[in-house]
């Protein structure tokens, strides 16, 4: 099943099931099965699931969606973690994950324009699957890691890329409000039969920019947790995004970066289409 967070029609904040491309109101506006999405993975909600079809219904089309799971506490990101993106950028193998950090209040929705900052004349797309922390994380080992994925939704870690080299620190470039889209679905971890298998492809204004499998992640998701666990606790509801694939603006000839009105397509196989509008206000 693939769930959503989103606005009804009068403009209530709500939760629900995507089915055939209708949303059924799960929320406190519905059935109410919990409060947000995010309650109902945190409280193990969604195991238990009543028939949806007699919950108050809207089309996906013309739907104001919000940031998938809300009232995220840490936001892990894992850089250059495909082969084909560290082959671009030239770096040297690394014995661990390059871990950095996302700020929360930079989440922002499917379907809303994303705001080009105006300090950044190099601003670049990164398509990427994130994961949601299901129970408490800590010192995890790579066997049991899987016990602690509550589920995945698709995620575009807009990176400006002069201020990301402003240091060898990259903070600054990837916490400029707006810049982490995460959505429009949220699909739970026992519903994707082999997480190697999804595929990811980034599209820019309909030209496909990134292409890869997860099998080609360089750290695995077990390995990503077990390192990041080891130094920093989890909480369920917390997220890791888990790297890009090559292909980013940064690295094309020349280098390509988003202009005003482009249109960004982060599509993941049983996860869907991470859509969003640029815009240079």
């Amino acid at each position: 099943m693939r769930y959503a967070s989103y606005e009804t029609v009068d403009g209530r904040h709500t939760w629900g099931v995507e089915d055939q491309g209708a949303l059924y109101d799960l929320g406190p506006t519905g059935l109410d099965v919990a409060p947000t999405l995010r309650d109902a993975i945190l409280s193990g909600a969604l195991a238990d699931v009543p028939a949806h079809a007699d919950a108050p219904a809207q089309p996906v089309e013309g739907t104001t969606f919000d940031v998938v799971v809300g009232d995220v506490n840490k936001v892990i990101c894992i850089g250059v973690n495909y082969r084909t993106h560290k082959e671009e950028t030239g770096r040297a193998d690394v014995p661990h994950p390059t871990v950095f950090s996302r700020f929360s209040d930079t989440l922002w929705p499917h379907g809303v324009d994303a705001t080009i900052p105006a300090e950044s004349t190099s601003y670049d797309y990164e398509g990427e699957v994130a994961l949601v922390i299901g129970k408490p994380a800590y010192k995890v080992s790579r066997e049991d890691a899987f016990d602690h994925v509550a589920g995945y939704a698709a995620f575009n870690d807009f990176s400006a890329r002069d201020w990301q080299r402003h240091t060898g620190q990259w903070i600054p470039g990837k916490n400029f409000p707006e810049s982490g889209t995460f959505g429009p679905y949220y699909v739970p971890a026992a519903d994707i039969e082999d997480i190697d298998k999804l595929e990811i492809t980034t599209r820019v204004n309909g030209e496909v920019r990134q292409h890869a499998a997860l099998a080609d992640l360089i750290f695995d998701i077990p390995a990503q947790i077990e390192y990041v666990t080891t130094f920093t606790r989890l909480e369920p509801g917390d997220i890791i995004v888990t790297g890009t694939p090559g292909g980013v603006g940064l690295f094309m000839d020349p280098p390509t970066f988003l202009e005003d009105g482009d249109v960004v397509e982060v599509e993941v196989t049983e996860l869907g289409t991470l859509v969003n509008k640029m815009v240079r206000r």
